[in-house]
């Protein structure tokens, strides 16, 4: 168990060199010299690109190894489009299908949140996050759905986590998760999907501002 979680703990910080522009498209992902920068051995190392290469965030080809792809900004409008969609559905069958239970624990999960959004703790946020979205997910009470949102937000996980390093962006966030909880919790369908629409709208905004800013950091190292 703890080797997985190394690998997924390494994974997230080789993300975090890839989206900070660290790691710039096409740079080579040598696992030797990943192990020693990050002072593992080689074996979560080689875990943590399986589990990247899922995000689309590296490319694996065989005798090549691993390097940092290139996603378009029409690869990424189109899965952030999907996300929008499937997670606004998950929220407003959360609202019609949420027991009473699943509603108070909702509500306590969003209310604890915001202590961390105070401490601006970004990485307990983020953690947090995903499992804010996972109730709603659960609560939806469609296998099918939730199976599929929990996909989408695994190749995602990145790019949404990068949000958080745009300055504010843990306290807008906990805004918009309080619309989507008032609206699951008075079994408003309507308002649940547009209130989780509107915020996975604005996950993205989050995102494209910090992917134009690394773009600029790029250009400027030229």
């Amino acid at each position: 168990m703890e080797a997985a979680t190394q690998a997924e703990r390494l994974a997230d910080s080789i993300a975090d060199s890839v989206l900070s522009g660290d790691f710039p498209p096409g740079f080579h992902l040598d696992e030797t010299a990943l192990a020693e920068r990050f002072g593992v051995s080689r074996t979560p190392v080689r875990e943590a690109i399986r589990l990247l290469a899922s995000t689309g965030l590296i490319d694996v080809k065989p005798r090549r190894g691993a390097s940092v792809a290139t996603a378009t900004s029409a690869q990424l409008e189109t899965l952030f489009g999907a996300m929008a969609e499937i997670e606004a559905t998950c929220a407003r069958l959360a609202a019609m299908s949420m027991t009473p239970i699943e509603r108070r624990r909702l509500q306590a999960r969003h209310d604890a949140m915001a202590a961390i959004v105070l401490s601006d703790e970004r990485d307990a946020y983020a953690a947090a996050n995903i499992e804010f979205h996972t109730q709603i997910y659960l609560g939806a009470h469609n296998e099918i759905v939730a199976n599929f949102a929990g996909s989408l937000r695994r190749r995602l996980a990145p790019f949404r986590r990068a949000q958080f390093r745009t300055e504010g962006r843990t306290s807008r966030s906990h805004v918009e998760h309080g619309a989507v909880v008032k609206a699951i919790i008075a079994c408003d369908a309507s308002a649940a999907h547009a209130a989780m629409f509107q915020h996975m709208s604005l996950v993205e905004d989050s995102f494209g501002r910090l992917e134009a800013a690394r773009e600029r950091k790029s250009g400027q190292g030229h």
